[in-house]
């Protein structure tokens, strides 16, 4: 006997599977294009107009340029204060990085502890790297004021004068160093603090039973575990040293000595020069920078680091 009902062939495999990645398309499509639109008209279309301005002897508010190729980058790269603001760039960002990497790391062996107290000043030593950068710079303003700041009043009482801190470029560099790596000291921290919290403890008791002390343990065990942590603070705080601005801004307000790239960029365009042309091309100079330095990171940084 025969069925009445005759089953309709199943679609080829092909077909169903052609047809669901279709569909998948069409949902990324319309999920991604709003922000690849929007990545587009406000990241590299600026991107690339900033590249075309720096080809150009514009002065900045007038309705015509001149063409002039890369002499903008070449007088950058010749003049003595384009190699200085390199200098500059350098030396700020080494120190401030080192700096606040090694002091937040002691400061985060500080703070793994369980002793009352602790949770509050976990808070405290996070609480500046939340402050806005232009509130920070007037408060430290005031204590490295040579005449009526708090560190003067410190310094008369050793019997000692204060240095000029604004108006020696030396001294204003070291200024805005100090500051620059309080302000950020508490997010190395806190997040090397988070790294040690989660460190195996099977492994550092066991270690301890080996008869390793606390400094072997740390140098053996906690910092190659703690290499990714170190990974992430490197580039992360390379990025923002490299960028800061606001107190560089507020507390030398004319760049005497603290002119870093991004600052001699504001600089050279709205302090008085209005040479946006030329300030584009050190824009470019410096998002070339990041983009070498972020590269050497993740090729051949993240290779020392330990993920297991």
């Amino acid at each position: 006997m025969t069925s009445s009902t005759t089953q309709q062939p199943a679609p080829p495999r092909g077909t169903r599977l052609s047809a669901r990645k279709r569909r998948d398309a069409l949902w990324f499509v319309a999920l991604a294009a709003p922000n690849i639109i929007l990545i587009l008209l406000f990241t590299y279309r600026p991107l690339m107009t900033n590249v075309y301005y720096s080809m150009l002897d514009w002065t900045l508010g007038s309705t015509s340029a001149t063409f002039i190729g890369l002499g903008n980058y070449v007088e950058f790269f010749t003049s003595p204060s384009g190699l200085n603001s390199i200098r500059i760039t350098v030396i700020f960002t080494l120190v401030t990085v080192g700096g606040s990497m090694l002091l937040g790391l002691l400061l985060a062996l500080a703070l793994n502890t369980s002793i009352p107290g602790t949770a509050f000043a976990r808070s405290a030593a996070f609480a500046p790297y939340v402050l806005s950068g232009v509130g920070v710079g007037l408060v430290w303003l005031f204590i490295f004021d040579p005449d009526f700041g708090v560190l003067a009043w410190f310094l008369r009482q050793l019997g000692m004068r204060s240095p000029e801190w604004v108006n020696d470029p030396t001294m204003a560099l070291v200024m805005v160093i100090v500051v620059y790596v309080w302000k950020n000291l508490g997010y190395c921290a806190i997040v090397y603090l988070g790294g040690l919290q989660s460190l195996p403890r099977d492994v550092m008791q066991a270690a301890e039973l080996d008869g390793a002390g606390p400094l072997r343990r740390f140098w053996s065990i906690s910092l190659p575990l703690l290499s990714p942590t170190t990974f992430f603070l490197l580039i992360t705080t390379i990025l923002n040293s490299l960028q800061a601005f606001d107190i560089l801004r507020i507390m030398t307000p004319t760049g005497r000595g603290t002119n870093a790239l991004i600052f001699e960029s504001y600089l050279q365009a709205f302090g008085g020069y209005s040479r946006a042309g030329y300030s584009a091309a050190i824009s470019v100079v410096l998002f070339l920078m990041l983009i070498v330095i972020t590269v050497v990171q993740i090729s051949y940084v993240e290779k020392k680091v330990h993920y297991a």
